[in-house]
């Protein structure tokens, strides 16, 4: 009877803290979206971080959906090439990398790509007591570091 107990308690707390991590992370995005609404603007942390996250992820993604098509055109020929289908396989792989894989693989590629360079950043400004020093100096790091952040993503 106590081991059912017991297990029924640790249940329980594994629930309760998966919904308070739930709630912290939905009351951290909607403090950052309230943010982006509200004035002062960031326009330079913004630009800069809209390059970043958009154009300077598109070497990965062109090189993610280059060797992605390679491969899809290398598989199928070894298929089409029963049938004599040869010519099809340019259309095919186009069609799949474009309409398919290609933006499941660009969302994967930027979101790994850029969450990890923003985790990196802003991790080592935590080290480094740089967000504290944005504080001290009445700057709200919240509309200074995750806002431009959030809406340029």
């Amino acid at each position: 009877m106590d081991m059912v107990l017991d297990l029924v308690a640790r249940i329980g707390r594994a629930t309760l803290s998966l919904i308070r991590s739930a709630g912290a992370l939905s009351l951290f995005a909607l403090a950052g979206l309230s943010h982006i609404m509200r004035p002062p603007f960031y326009g330079r942390v913004f630009i800069r971080t809209f390059m970043e996250t958009g154009f300077f992820s598109l070497p990965v993604v062109a090189l993610t959906a280059l060797f992605s098509g390679g491969v899809i055109a290398l598989q199928s020929y070894t298929g089409f090439a029963q049938y004599h289908a040869q010519s099809a396989i340019a259309g095919i792989v186009v069609l799949a990398v474009t309409r398919e894989l290609g933006p499941v693989l660009a969302g994967l590629m930027v979101a790994g790509r850029v969450g990890a360079a923003m985790a990196a950043q802003i991790g080592t400004m935590r080290v480094t007591d740089q967000i504290d020093a944005l504080s001290t100096l009445s700057t709200n790091p919240m509309k200074y570091l995750v806002a431009p952040r959030l809406l340029a993503a």
